[in-house]
């Protein structure tokens, strides 16, 4: 338990003034007994010795009222804000404490302390704050947007506290922090004079030097400069009394950080930056008049001063996406300096200064594109600014498609909303994507199944043994993981095909079969693939036994070699072969349709003119009451029809065939050296066709046999009968 908070007696007095100035400023807005019910809060928040000093050794309590004077006087806000700021000082003890903050204080205020806590509890994670990514996630993660407002205005309250502390690294810390992540917030909500603020003290206490030289340029240049503004204003003022506006002029420098910028921006020293100051011309106009006394102006001063058309900026027709309004020109004033001259109204210019985009809300807006939209009702907002009770009604509605989650280092990723581990493990690597296995976040083993939440700080676990998984495409939500997961697969998929094509001649090798290209190519496709990397890859996940591929591989080499022997060649003449292994299958199991539709009738095939699957047939009745089944244009179909006509009935193929039917070829040709073996190397490689015998004779040169082989239907055969018409030496194929 640390030391009890006490107050020093500058602490006592600064509390008890921030009390009553606070009182008197939001007083008439507070419920009744908010204040005893706060006091009751704090010191019992005090007694449980958990309120202790920062670590500049400032009185967290002091702080918070300073902070809500701030977030009072430059944001706008009221009663639920202040109550958070300050009851959220005393929040570690309130899990002891017998209160309920949304039944004592209302569901606002209760609300807001919850997003203070989301975000004290990512700053626990060591984020890296400079990246928009950070401060997308903070904003997603407020839940009300007045809980970012708070935190501009604690920045901004702590950079003011810090100016003498000695502790110098914390001091740096701080002031990074606010000019990466603090005055890009407040820019981006229109709170345009905390951002200077931020961002001038941020140089000061990060670029001393250059700060102050600056600062003394502009003090020993600040007379001559208010001078030259006199005279410059002073034709305008007249033509604008003429005209009868109500306004006042004011000139404005340009912030020390905004100087420093422009002078890296064009490596330029101080006297190089020419517009250092702009005139602000502010108009007292009803809201109706508005555009038209701004464009009134507009004509009488560019009618006195040339302006430069490159350098005019209407954001007085189209608004900035956060709401700004004014019209900005730029000028050839006297002794022929460019002077920027910005026309506004007094509302336009309380947006601009005081920051009243606390209003700003995102209603049905994602995305990205949320942080540039204005919510249309901040018109009614800011014309009714004694009732900014409206923002208690407003929240955020923002990333509802995005997810920011952190590194272990504390980085911050952006994914789509449903991403998972894995996507994560993709994105940070495609071989830590490959290993997954799950992750550790927020201290929590998960999968890499897990959808990643808001916040959550991701450790990836990885295994030597991991694969990745079809599947996975699933799993993942970004394209970039998914088209890491379709290259590893495909990756991994050709190294297995590899490996099991090494497997698979490894193993020929210790059976002392050889390997042989064409009967693999036979054989993958007697194995129903198309292409070899497919027969080698259902190896190697598996769904192929190697030892059956090898079985049938030998099959096939041995069909290949016996019906392309590596014989001698030699001359057709008393060329003799039978094949006295094969035996001729016929079926019958209703290949053919006799007369009106009737199956299951006997029939044979004729030998005269030996009929195929595919071809023409008719059926012809015999004495004996069997049917032969002869071919259309069988020799001896015209005497059939002639003197039995009666005797025929029509015959017609069915279903898919698939029996073999044995069939003559008479081949005629020259007697060359090697002519049978070309003629018996294309029967061997023909799929489903085998070759029964061949009888050639042979005389003068030229040779006469016939080759019977089995084939299935007459498409294979027409096919055989061209290749065989094609051997170099065959000139006459006749089916007999």
């Amino acid at each position: 338990m640390g030391e009890k908070l006490f107050f020093t007696d500058k602490e006592r007095k600064d509390t008890y003034n921030a009390i009553r100035t606070l009182h008197g400023k939001i007083g008439h807005l507070l419920h009744e007994d908010d204040e005893s019910k706060v006091f009751k809060y704090l010191r019992h928040a005090m007694s449980c010795q958990v309120v202790q000093r920062d670590m500049f050794g400032m009185n967290p309590l002091l702080l918070s009222l300073q902070t809500a004077q701030i977030a009072v006087d430059e944001i706008g806000l009221k009663r639920d804000g202040v109550m958070a700021i300050l009851l959220y000082t005393g929040l570690p003890c309130y899990g002891e404490a017998p209160y309920n903050v949304a039944e004592d204080f209302g569901e606002n205020v209760a609300r807001i302390i919850h997003g203070l806590q989301r975000i004290q509890e990512l700053y626990k994670k060591n984020p890296i704050v400079e990246s928009e990514n950070f401060r997308n996630l903070l904003l997603s993660f407020a839940e009300d947007m007045r809980v970012i407002l708070i935190m501009i205005a604690d920045r901004v309250n702590l950079m003011r506290q810090i100016r003498d502390t000695d502790r110098m690294e914390a001091k740096m810390k701080v002031s990074e922090e606010a000019s990466y992540l603090y005055a890009p917030l407040a820019h981006k909500l229109g709170l345009y004079k905390l951002k200077s603020e931020l961002e001038d003290l941020s140089l000061k206490y990060l670029e001393h030097d250059a700060y102050y030289m600056i600062k003394e340029k502009l003090s020993a240049t600040k007379q001559h400069r208010d001078a030259y503004i006199e005279r410059f204003i002073g034709p305008i003022d007249a033509k604008l009394k003429e005209a009868g506006l109500k306004y006042h002029i004011k000139g404005r420098t340009k912030s020390i950080h905004s100087i420093w910028q422009k002078m890296k921006k064009q490596q330029c020293g101080f006297e190089g930056i020419y517009d250092l100051f702009a005139i602000r011309i502010i108009l007292d106009s009803p809201v109706d008049l508005e555009k038209v006394q701004c464009w009134q102006v507009f004509a009488l001063i560019t009618n006195m001063y040339q302006p430069n058309p490159k350098r005019m900026r209407d954001w007085l027709s189209v608004p900035k996406s956060n709401g700004y309004e004014s019209l900005h020109i730029t000028v050839l004033g006297p002794e022929s300096k460019w002077v920027e001259v910005q026309i506004r109204t007094e509302r336009m210019d309380e947006v601009a200064e005081r920051g009243l985009a606390a209003h700003w809300r995102y209603k049905g807006i994602k995305g990205e594109s949320g942080l540039d939209e204005w919510l249309n009702s901040i018109r009614t907002a800011l014309e009714n600014k004694d009732d900014l009770q409206v923002i208690d009604q407003f929240k955020m509605d923002l990333y509802e498609d995005e997810v920011f989650v952190f590194t272990p280092k504390g980085e911050l990723m952006k994914f789509p909303k449903g991403a998972t581990v894995l996507d994560f493990a993709y994105r940070i690597h495609s071989n830590i994507g490959n290993r997954c296995t799950g992750a550790r976040i927020n201290n929590k083993v998960v999968t890499f199944r897990y959808v990643l939440h808001n916040g959550d700080q991701v450790e990836i676990m990885t295994s030597s043994t991991q694969k990745p998984k079809q599947d996975w495409l699933s799993i993942v939500k970004s394209s970039r993981a998914k088209s890491k997961i379709r290259m590893a697969l495909k990756e991994m998929a050709v190294k297995d095909a590899a490996y099991a094509k090494e497997m698979f001649e490894r193993r020929l090798k210790n059976r002392k079969i050889p390997f042989d290209e064409s009967a693999v190519s036979h054989l993958v496709k007697k194995m129903g693939f198309k292409e070899a990397s497919d027969f080698y890859r259902r190896i190697s996940d598996g769904a192929l036994d190697l030892n059956q591929a090898i079985d049938t591989y030998q099959e096939v080499l041995a069909y290949d070699n016996n019906h392309a022997p590596a014989a001698p060649v030699r001359s057709a003449q008393e060329f003799n072969f039978e094949n006295p292994n094969e035996e001729l299958a016929h079926a019958h199991d209703d290949v053919l349709v006799i007369d009106k539709n009737l199956k299951g009738v006997d029939f044979t095939l004729s030998k005269c003119c030996h009929p195929i699957y595919g071809d023409e047939v008719f059926g012809f009745v015999t004495v004996s009451g069997g049917i032969k089944i002869h071919r259309c244009d069988c020799p001896n179909a015209i005497e059939l029809r002639r003197r039995f006509g009666y005797r025929i009935v029509k015959a017609r193929w069915s279903g898919k065939g698939g029996s073999q039917y044995s069939i003559t070829l008479k081949v005629i040709g020259n007697d060359d050296i090697g002519i049978v073996n070309n003629i018996t190397s294309i029967i061997s490689k023909e799929e489903k066709i085998m070759m029964r015998s061949i009888n050639i004779d042979s005389n003068d040169g030229l040779f006469r046999g016939n080759l019977v082989v089995d084939v299935e239907d007459t498409s294979r055969l027409e096919q055989l009968i061209k290749k065989l018409r094609n051997v170099k030496g065959v000139k006459q194929v006749i089916r007999l």
